[in-house]
């Protein structure tokens, strides 16, 4: 973290310009961005950005091995299966919490590693309304892998819209309007030229789809998938015309198989010094002892859903044998509180946002979150300031 640029930040920041940004950001869209935005990015040197880096690349080399595309059909659900998958993820995001070895140094840990669309959108938004009103200068960038503000947009154009006319491309999820994250949905939206369409409100006709406009129906050529199947399976009252699992005449800008694909049932099949030791639930031959230094995960859930920080032993006694498959045993890290606020440090999680392009991984920007309760999350920062979601600004090289 660079000292710096944190002192003069927390020096010349004001609660009145804090507000002044988040009203900018109502005005903008003409809604309450419905999560808490946090009160300051961080700021990242070269050091830490290099081992980010390393970590993210690492990671993802292991994650898209030969060994482990073995394994891949196994970590998706059968219901959950969508035909005509990719090759390659369209996106991959990588979570790591900011940590220090035993010497002091920084030592990213992986806490998630996911195949599906992060904030593309929004984090690039956000970092344009703190450059507006925090004055960060431009020696400091959000974008990374040697992005340039034009070249980022370029890109994800490239990546979500393919060649195809913006019109003929949709944002899908469902009632985005009701979604925590509808404001990525709309700021990808504007930035692309494309509509955010409800998952209900797609219409098939044989293996090809539609939506609506102006009372005209509209091909839909692409898809820039937002739907989770955790909410999808769980909202019975919806009875979709467009049934995901089902063949149709369009291709994924995010196939939804790679949600499954990369994520936490690729954690044990990692080993690096990056990642914390992971274990299927039911391949662990003695329960730890030492349970409250774990972290216990459903393979199937989604933002955080079911998940133990503070474990014993009868959280593992009561799943039954014959589901202890689909949780893994996590070993916990140790958040270091580094980033100086107001009154106490905050700790920090960064996730370094990829996506596959021209045939390569390419880094892009990033997100962050800050958090001074126990672990990261919300529940865990009730009437706190200076936490919640961010981004990070890095030195340029």
């Amino acid at each position: 973290m660079i000292a710096q640029y944190r002192q003069q930040f927390n020096q010349k920041y004001s609660e009145a310009k804090y507000q002044a940004m988040l009203d900018s950001m109502t005005a903008d869209y003409g809604f309450k961005i419905d999560f808490k935005i946090c009160e300051t990015p961080i700021f990242i040197g070269n050091e830490l950005k290099d081992e980010l880096i390393q970590a993210a690349q690492i990671i993802l080399s292991q994650a898209l091995s030969a060994e482990y595309v073995k394994q891949m059909p196994h970590a998706i659900p059968p219901q959950c299966f969508v035909p005509n998958d990719t090759a390659m993820p369209t996106f991959m995001v990588v979570d790591f919490a900011i940590c220090k070895d035993q010497t002091g140094n920084f030592l990213p840990q992986l806490i998630e590693l996911q195949g599906f669309p992060s904030l593309f959108g929004y984090q690039y938004y956000l970092s344009q309304k703190f450059k507006e009103y925090f004055g960060i200068g431009e020696n400091m960038t959000a974008m990374l892998g040697g992005h340039t503000e034009q070249t980022y947009l370029e890109t994800l154009r490239r990546v979500i819209l393919e060649d195809n006319d913006p019109e003929n491309v949709v944002v899908m999820e469902i009632e985005p309007e009701k979604q925590k994250t509808r404001i990525d949905f709309e700021v990808t939206a504007r930035l692309l030229g494309m509509p955010v369409v409800c998952l209900t409100k797609i219409r098939k006709q044989g293996n090809r789809l539609f939506y609506e406009k102006n009372g005209k129906l509209i091909p839909i050529h692409r898809i820039y998938n937002r739907v989770i199947f955790d909410e999808l399976d769980a909202r019975k009252d919806l009875k979709p015309e467009f049934d995901m699992r089902q063949e149709a005449d369009m291709s994924w800008a995010g196939h939804p198989n790679w949600y499954f694909k990369l994520s936490k049932y690729t954690l044990p099949f990692l080993d690096n010094k990056y990642v914390p030791k992971t274990q299927f639930l039911d391949k662990i031959k003695e329960i730890p002892e030492d349970l409250e230094n774990y972290v216990l995960k459903p393979l199937y859930s989604f933002a955080g859903a079911g998940v133990k920080f503070d474990v014993i032993r009868a959280d593992i006694d009561r799943i039954a044998a014959d589901q202890r498959h689909n949780f893994i045993l996590m070993r916990k890290v140790q958040y270091v509180p580094v980033i100086e606020t107001l009154d106490v440090p905050a700790k920090a999680e960064v996730r370094l946002l990829f996506a596959y392009d021209q045939g390569q991984i390419k880094l892009l920007t990033n997100l962050v979150r800050l958090s001074k309760g126990q672990m990261i999350g919300v529940d865990f920062n009730k009437d706190k300031t200076w936490v919640g979601g961010t981004v990070g600004f890095f030195e340029r090289s």
